[in-house]
C-alpha cells in the first residue's frame, strides 16, 4: 500500500502554503501527483435580498468567485511548478452549500488528502465543509497541516489515538504508508474501559496487528487528567516529540460534533503537527 495521488482544495491562496508544500513533498516522496482543486465560493445568501436584486447579486457573486478561483490556479500552477513535482490543477465554482459535491468527487478518485486547519484567524466559512466533504463523501483519509507546520515525508514517531472504535482503525490502517517506515508508533489509549475486551491489554491486539507490518509499536496508557481529550493528545505529542497524530474522525455524528465540539474539533483547532484522519 502506498500513496501515488494527493488532492490540495484551496478556496484563497492565503492559507495555500501550508498544504501546497505538504502535499508537494509527499508527491516526491512517494513518486506521485498532486492534484490541486481551486474553489471560487459564492457567499450570497440570496434569502437576504429584496424581489428583484437576486439576480444581479447572484451574477456579481460568481463574477467575484471566478476570479478568486483563477487567482488561487495561478497561484498553486506557480508554487508546483517550483517543486518539480507532477501537478494538475482544476476550477470549480459552488456556493458554499454545494461545496461538498465538487470536493467529494475529487476526493474519490485520490489517495489522501491534504488540507490547511479549517478553524483559526483568517479561515472562511468554507473550510470546514471541505474537511467534511473529504472525510465522509469522498470516503478519502485527510491529513490536516498546521499552517507554521514544515512538511513532512516520513514521520519518525506517530501517536495512533485508540479507542477501539471502527473510526481509529479506518484512519490507522489507511496511515500505514506512513507508520511502516516510522521509527515508532505509539498507541495512545485514555481511560481505557473497565469492562471492553481489551480491558487486560489495552492497545495489545492493535500493536500485534501492527507489528505484522513491521511497524514498531509502543503503548502508552494515559489518564484523562485534562477535560479534552484532544489537549491530552496535543500535550503528550509535545512530549513524545511526535511528527503526526492519526485519529478516527467525528465518532459521534456531525450534529452533535458541532453543538459539543468533540474532539475531533478541538484537535483541529489546536494541533501543532499534522493530523490524518480518517471516518
Amino acid at each position: 500500500m502506498t500513496y501515488k495521488t494527493f488532492l490540495s482544495v484551496l478556496t484563497d491562496q492565503n492559507t495555500a502554503a501550508a498544504p501546497l508544500a505538504q502535499a508537494a513533498a509527499l508527491a516526491e516522496h512517494f513518486s506521485g501527483h498532486t492534484e490541486v482543486l481551486c474553489l471560487g465560493v459564492d457567499r450570497t445568501q440570496t434569502g437576504y435580498y429584496y424581489a428583484g436584486a437576486n439576480a444581479m447579486i447572484i451574477q456579481e457573486a460568481m463574477v467575484r468567485a471566478q476570479e478568486e478561483a483563477a487567482e488561487v490556479q495561478t497561484h498553486a500552477a506557480e508554487v508546483m511548478e517550483r517543486s518539480g513535482t507532477p501537478f494538475s490543477t482544476d476550477v470549480a465554482i459552488a456556493p458554499v452549500a454545494d461545496l461538498g459535491r465538487h470536493v467529494a468527487h475529487h476526493a474519490r478518485f485520490s489517495d489522501l488528502v491534504v488540507l490547511g486547519k479549517p478553524y483559526g484567524e483568517g479561515i472562511g466559512v468554507e473550510a470546514e465543509p471541505v474537511v467534511e466533504a473529504a472525510l465522509f463523501e469522498g470516503r478519502t483519509p485527510v491529513l490536516v497541516v498546521p499552517d507554521d507546520a514544515e512538511p513532512i515525508t516520513q514521520p519518525k514517531t506517530v501517536l495512533l489515538a485508540w479507542n477501539e472504535s471502527i473510526e481509529a482503525m479506518t484512519a490507522i490502517r489507511k496511515a500505514l504508508p506512513f507508520l511502516e517506515g516510522a521509527e515508532v508508533a505509539r498507541i495512545v489509549v485514555i481511560d481505557p474501559p473497565q469492562h471492553s475486551p481489551e480491558r487486560s491489554d489495552p492497545g495489545g491486539m492493535l500493536a500485534q496487528m501492527l507489528s505484522r507490518h513491521g511497524v514498531k509499536c509502543e503503548i502508552d496508557v494515559l489518564s484523562k487528567t485534562m477535560p479534552r481529550v484532544s489537549d491530552i493528545l496535543n500535550r503528550h505529542a509535545t512530549d513524545t516529540g511526535a511528527d503526526m497524530i492519526v485519529m478516527g474522525a467525528y465518532g459521534h455524528s456531525r450534529f452533535r460534533e458541532a453543538i459539543l465540539g468533540g474532539a475531533t474539533r478541538n484537535m483541529l483547532e489546536k494541533a501543532t503537527v499534522p493530523v490524518f484522519m480518517a471516518h
